[in-house]
């Protein structure tokens, strides 16, 4: 894999991660990309092929994982998720620090392969204002809530093993969180930069 070191980002839904990434994205336009992941779940309204994700079937996304194509792959709520290793060239190819952002299942998975990322988690400061944010957002039925709770308690007990994460950021403050991200990545920014002007 040829380019800049990829980033993967990781943590339960709510802790910030999109927030973060946001300000990342328009602080250092054309620095960063977004490996585009494969999905076999329908599309939502508005979300583009290609963009948002590659839809695909399940029948087309199996024949790939078995043939060695994807990264990580994981299954949510009776659909497929993954990334596979020509999303990720695709950014790289342009030159860009690519940025994943994966359970802690795909987290794992990852740490078997050749891709050396540096492994971020977000993480909310307790479960309780998780719950909190998760609950203003008002997307979520309780049942799909419950399900993103149990699934945080997990993660962030799972995120506790040593040597998991090259850095963890608790996210009680927001300014705060981004500049721990952004120290931490500065140099592969800096080298990305660099590398585009020569």
């Amino acid at each position: 894999m040829q380019g800049p070191r990829p980033v993967v980002l990781s943590g339960p839904s709510g802790a910030g991660k999109s927030t973060l990434l946001k300000k990342l994205l328009k602080d250092y336009e054309n620095v960063f990309g977004f490996s585009v992941s494969h999905t076999t779940r329908q599309p939502r309204p508005g979300e583009v092929n290609g963009k948002d994700y590659h839809f695909v079937t399940r029948e087309e996304m199996q024949k790939e994982i078995d043939a060695g194509e994807f990264i990580e792959h994981a299954e949510f709520s009776g659909n497929m998720y993954g990334t596979s290793k020509g999303a990720v060239q695709a950014v790289q190819a342009q030159n860009q620090i690519c940025v994943l952002d994966i359970d802690i299942q795909g987290v794992k998975n990852i740490k078997k392969t050749e891709l050396n990322p540096i492994y971020i988690s977000v993480q909310p400061p307790s479960i309780e204002i998780l719950e909190k944010r998760l609950r203003d957002r008002k997307t979520e039925t309780e049942e799909s809530l419950q399900k993103r709770l149990s699934a945080a308690r997990v993660d962030l007990e799972l995120s506790k093993e040593p040597g998991l994460f090259d850095l963890v950021i608790i996210n009680d403050d927001l300014e705060k969180a981004y500049s721990e991200l952004k120290e931490v990545l500065l140099e592969e920014i800096k080298k990305t930069e660099e590398s585009r002007k020569s």
